[in-house]
């Protein structure tokens, strides 16, 4: 099963909302994902604070996922085909079905 749930406003951070949604999925296997590459992102801002909120809800699992672009001088490849193929990989590593 998987469960996708969205951090709509990231400052200030929701941590009451966020551990909420946590523990309804107590073994969940937390999968951060972003469009942009990993250096633009808020990757390095909510990570930690999704961490927090894992810990105060008892998430058995204590490591967030990363499914996203790598760092990259660029937001966007330039190419087409290039950013559909990123965007394809993208969407298949946040739902775990890339194998690596």
């Amino acid at each position: 099963k998987i469960a996708i749930c969205r951090i709509e406003q990231l400052a200030p951070f929701p941590f009451d909302l966020v551990r909420r949604e946590l523990r309804r999925y107590p073994n969940a296997q937390i999968v951060f994902c972003q469009e942009e590459p990993l250096n633009m992102g808020p990757y390095w801002y909510a990570v930690p604070r999704i961490e927090t909120c894992m810990k105060a809800a008892l998430v058995s699992k204590n490591e967030v996922l990363y499914a996203g672009r790598a760092p990259s001088a660029s937001p966007a490849t330039g190419f087409a085909a290039v950013h559909q193929h990123e965007q394809s990989m993208l969407c298949r590593e946040a739902l775990g079905l890339v194998v690596e």
